[in-house]
């Protein structure tokens, strides 16, 4: 392995190690840290999208990005979900408009759902299903990030999706797969048995889901020609170099439980 590689993945290590286990504390410990989590999260993405992307009103998308991804946490149960909702979609018709005359007017606009939606529909899975929920949402994507690395630096083989990200490829897909399937199958494992087999489908699924997420993220940095988000978190890049992936799974998980819940109760 190359050294600057060896010297990445032992960050990436280190930063592992120290944000895992704060993170899932703060998810287990209870509602006021996770809320203090998510709005810290939040915070940082909005941050890094409105710097990211190239604009003239920096503070103007930085705000608005984040109240439209604090609505959300405001608005915890089913019965008042349209007003979060119909708060995003003004926030993006606003952004939509101020970003007349911007270079890259739809990236600009794209933030607001892109982070709201995203942040929103975890804490919505946090409050609305259960906490376990929340914390294997995030442990299977983490997963998959993990078996995609993992098999896929090891195995190689064809690519992808070449022009979006050189470094994917079908076997670290499929490692992804693999380890979200086995996380989620452990999850059921220890919560609910009958359903060990379902989930693994389930995880499986999500891989695919998380996988889209990094490749829409590696083509906006593509196309913005910027290697990562930030340098906020050594060896990882940016808060969207590691939430891109969770971003999009989320509310893939989220609308799967709502369904769900619905059919059981009929």
């Amino acid at each position: 392995m190359e050294k600057s590689k060896k010297t990445t993945l032992m960050k990436r290590i280190a930063s592992t190690l120290v944000l895992a286990p704060l993170v899932l504390w703060m998810l287990y410990n209870g509602w006021m840290t996770t809320l203090f989590l998510v709005m810290i999260v939040n915070m940082l993405l909005a941050w890094e999208w409105s710097e990211m992307v190239p604009n003239k009103k920096k503070t103007v998308y930085a705000v608005s990005y984040l109240a439209a991804s604090v609505m959300p946490m405001m608005f915890l149960y089913p019965s008042y979900v349209f007003y979060p909702l119909g708060f995003i979609f003004l926030t993006t018709v606003f952004v939509w408009f101020k970003a007349k005359g911007e270079e890259h007017r739809r990236l600009l606009t794209l933030g607001v759902p892109y982070i709201a939606l995203g942040t929103g529909a975890l804490t919505w899975l946090y409050t609305w299903i259960s906490p376990i929920a929340a914390i294997w949402l995030l442990v299977a994507v983490w997963g998959v990030d993990i078996g995609g690395y993992l098999v896929g630096s090891t195995v190689k083989g064809p690519k992808l999706a070449p022009k979006i990200s050189p470094n994917k490829t079908w076997s670290g897909l499929l490692g992804a797969m693999l380890f979200s399937a086995l996380i989620s199958a452990a999850f059921a494992h220890f919560t609910e048995p009958t359903w060990m087999v379902r989930m693994a489908a389930v995880g499986a699924v999500l891989a695919i889901v998380a996988q889209c997420g990094d490749l829409l993220e590696s083509k906006v940095k593509r196309y913005l020609q910027v290697k990562d988000s930030s340098n906020l978190i050594p060896g990882h890049g940016g808060m969207f170099d590691r939430v891109d992936g969770l971003l999009f799974s989320a509310p893939f998980v989220l609308v799967l439980c709502v369904v769900l819940v619905y059919y059981m109760a009929r």
